[in-house]
């Protein structure tokens, strides 16, 4: 379902994947630094969650301002969590690449806020934590200040997020987190001898059972 969301004086491009079942929570996905909401990781993803009762809102916001794109990801928020349509308990933040720090920004913000506990964790796909080849200068200050649960899913052999650095960052953060390491993959999740579908199997499985573990199932 194609939606636009209204972002200050503009919209913003997004489309629902939306269960057969109403879903009682809900993820909200974003691009890398690149692209936009048809990245086939993205769509795969949305394809995923929204077969296994979970709703999908993934939106396109261009741009390689960091706090433009958390911005738009915040109005995105506020979207969601006032729509009629879908009355939701509670989503958890989704990226990738630039869009994984979109949302930690976001969620840093709002915990500043200390607003109410509708955003629930953050999923980070391919976390850009330094620059190729620069990696004194570390992209981890909003990681240290979130307090929901973290999923981090990378690849082992990604030129923007070293494995030891981002375990060295993890060990420093309050909140729950989880690393699940692609093995071989680069920043792209591309692996030599594996199908991108093969990959995108492993990621989709990884964070569907990371979300279901961090939500408490109120349809019991």
């Amino acid at each position: 379902v194609k939606v636009k969301i209204p972002f200050g004086n503009k919209y913003l491009d997004a489309v629902f994947s939306v269960p057969e079942k109403k879903s009682t929570y809900g993820v909200i996905l974003t691009h890398g630094a690149g692209g936009d909401m048809n990245f086939p990781h993205l769509v795969s993803l949305a394809a995923y969650l929204a077969s296994h009762g979970i709703l999908c809102l993934r939106f396109t916001c261009k741009g390689l301002n960091i706090v433009h794109r958390s911005k738009a990801f915040k109005a995105v928020v506020e979207y969601l969590k006032h729509s009629d349509d879908h009355k939701l308990s509670g989503v958890f933040l989704a990226g990738r690449s630039m869009g994984s720090r979109a949302a930690a920004s976001v969620i840093r913000h709002l915990s500043r806020e200390d607003d109410d506990d509708f955003v629930q964790g953050l999923v980070c796909l391919s976390y850009p934590l330094h620059r190729p080849k620069l990696q004194s200068k570390l992209r981890d200050e909003d990681l240290l200040f979130i307090r929901c649960p973290v999923l981090f899913v990378s690849g082992s052999a990604d030129e923007m997020c070293e494995k030891q650095l981002l375990e060295g960052v993890a060990s420093k953060m309050k909140a729950p987190k989880k690393i699940h390491w692609i093995d071989k993959a680069n920043h792209g999740m591309a692996v030599k001898g594996r199908t991108m579908d093969d990959v995108m199997e492993e990621i989709n499985a990884q964070v569907f059972s990371w979300l279901r573990e961090n939500i408490a199932w109120e349809q019991k």
